[in-house]
């Protein structure tokens, strides 16, 4: 164990990540004046710094050789529905919060120009960087549902208070989808709990030891997995997710990319797979197809925008058809993959949405004829930096989104060769949509007469796009500190899924990843069922001994 990770034994991090945001949420709300808006805003990203610094320490402390869940923490809460507060992080959830830690801060620093109750907005965002933080490090699948529930909240008010002309809409529609959706998991996970051995449980790693007759995981994996669908989204269910970002302030359109899609897709990841994991080895077709599908008709409908907040809004659509695609692989490559695309996703989406809402904050308009070309000539730094975000977004080799879509694609290739070959296509239409819009964007001649004394990025604005420009290339040349943290959860997900699935009809193995030339890639071995168990315990996570009557306890569970 390191110096680091001894002393973050006794700390409750992720409970400081969810709580923190949301105390200062209240305390800004209840102490400091609506007119003092500035004040509460600076607050605010102090808050939100101090979350990231705790993101950083733990993935400082972070055991990145184990599997097993770190930083847990565990508390009686309803015992007598079997609910309790239980947290915990592995490599996959480790990620997805430094995601949230590292972009809050940046969505408050680039909507500097909100002037309309401005301590609203605030509270509103730290809310739910609180909620967000709660979903992705839940292990008790009720308290996953209520944080996933609470999101609903503050993004319905974003949109709908300081967003667009047709913002009212948008954030109806985003609700009502989202809400459906939510239907389909609670009922899902309600009856996951009632039907699991022993008593009534909602923690992950006692449900988990249930194997349940192929029917009942047939009904309960696409409850999670239609609920879950809905807001990756996956086509034909992602009608609202353009309509939300095109009217969305630049902090929402920045949170719904960067996070609030991830969350779907996560639980995907820690819940449908390996709770159901023959079903869903039935279900990699279907939802392959989709992916895939999500990937080209996207992209080709972004191609035909005139709006660049909604050609931007597309691409997310089209990406994320990469994750879900590559996570149905089932294989170690592919789930790495999608974890990695999801990062990078977050990052240069995140990014392009910010640079179109700095345009908007100039000329009001994210109209593609509202630039009418030529704006390089009076915006050279802005260009300069659309262009690389455009580059990473079209999977630029060096670029995160280079490692992630093709850590996707070769996980598909070694055993669905024609869904592999079909997605690479997305690959070749997001270069082409990109550079297009780059072209029409900035090329030529000025022809707009409005944009001749348009100002170059500012401080604040080069501050929030220049971390984003580091962390896409420094990651996208060495993305291996990343993978191998996300390698030992994405091996245990894969032995629970072919250890519950051998001597079935739907059984399930690995297929062989092998390099071009033959070459075969060396994965780590998988734990056997006993040892998977012997973790479980280890951790801190499995049955509680006291009942569940303790107090909060935090472990560090890394060796």
């Amino acid at each position: 164990m390191n110096v680091a990770a001894q002393s973050a034994a006794d700390v409750p991090f992720v409970t400081l990540l969810v709580f923190i945001p949301i105390i200062g949420a209240i305390l800004i709300g209840l102490l400091v004046p609506s007119r003092r808006g500035e004040l509460a805003h600076v607050l605010g990203v102090g808050i939100t710094l101090l979350n990231l610094g705790i993101v950083i320490w733990m993935l400082v402390a972070f055991d990145a050789s184990s599997a097993k869940f770190q930083f847990v923490e565990r508390a009686s809460w309803i015992p007598r529905l079997g609910v309790g507060y239980l947290m915990g992080v592995d490599g996959i959830s480790l990620f997805m919060l430094a995601l949230t830690g590292f972009l809050f801060p940046l969505m408050l620093l680039g909507s500097y120009h909100i002037r309309r109750r401005l301590k609203h907005f605030t509270v509103l965002v730290l809310a739910l960087e609180g909620v967000q933080m709660g979903v992705f490090g839940a292990t008790d699948l009720f308290l996953f549902f209520i944080f996933w529930e609470l999101t609903l909240v503050p993004v319905y008010f974003l949109i709908g208070y300081w967003g667009g002309p047709d913002r009212v809409r948008a954030a109806v529609k985003f609700f009502i989808f989202t809400a459906v959706g939510s239907a389909f998991l609670l009922a899902a996970i309600i009856a996951t709990g009632v039907l699991a051995d022993g008593p009534l449980s909602f923690n992950i790693n006692e449900v988990i030891k249930t194997d349940f007759p192929i029917w009942t995981q047939r009904i309960l994996f696409w409850g999670f997995t239609i609920g879950f669908l809905f807001k990756v989204p996956v086509v034909p269910v992602h009608t609202w997710l353009p309509d939300a970002h095109t009217q969305a302030p630049t902090a929402g359109s920045a949170d719904l990319a960067g996070v609030l899609l991830k969350i779907g897709v996560f639980g995907l990841i820690r819940f449908s797979i390996p709770l159901f994991p023959r079903a869903a080895v039935e279900a990699v077709p279907i939802l392959m197809t989709l992916g895939v599908v999500g990937i080209v008709y996207a992209a080709l409908v972004a191609m035909r925008q005139d709006d660049a907040k909604r050609l931007v809004a597309y691409t997310s659509i089209s990406h994320m058809g990469f994750v879900v695609m590559g996570l149905f692989a089932l294989t170690t490559t592919g789930i790495q993959g999608s974890v990695f695309q999801m990062l990078a996703h977050g990052l240069t989406t995140a990014a392009l949405f910010f640079l179109v809402g700095f345009f908007y904050d100039r000329r009001h308009s994210h109209e593609i004829s509202a630039f009418g070309g030529g704006v390089r000539t009076v915006m050279p730094v802005y260009a300069g930096v659309f262009l690389f975000m455009a580059f990473a977004s079209a999977g630029l080799p060096g670029l995160t989104n280079f490692v992630g879509e093709g850590l996707t694609l070769f996980g598909t290739f070694v055993g669905h060769r024609w869904w592999a070959i079909a997605a690479a296509t997305g690959m070749i239409l997001a270069a082409v949509y990109m550079l297009w819009l780059y072209q029409r964007l900035f090329n030529g001649e000025l022809t707009v007469d409005e944009n001749r004394g348009l100002k170059d990025l500012n401080i604040r604005e080069l501050a929030v796009v220049v971390p984003i420009v580091l962390l896409v290339l420094g990651l996208g040349v060495y993305p291996k500190w990343v993978l191998e943290r996300i390698e030992p959860s994405v091996n245990r997900i894969i032995a629970e899924v072919e250890l519950k699935t051998k001597g079935t009809d739907q059984e399930y193995v690995q297929p062989a990843e092998t390099a071009p030339g033959g070459i075969e890639v060396e994965t780590a071995p998988l734990p056997a069922k006993g040892q998977v168990e012997a973790e479980e315990e280890a951790s801190g996570v499995g049955p509680d001994p006291t009942g569940g009557e303790t107090a909060i306890r935090t472990e560090d569970v890394a060796p």
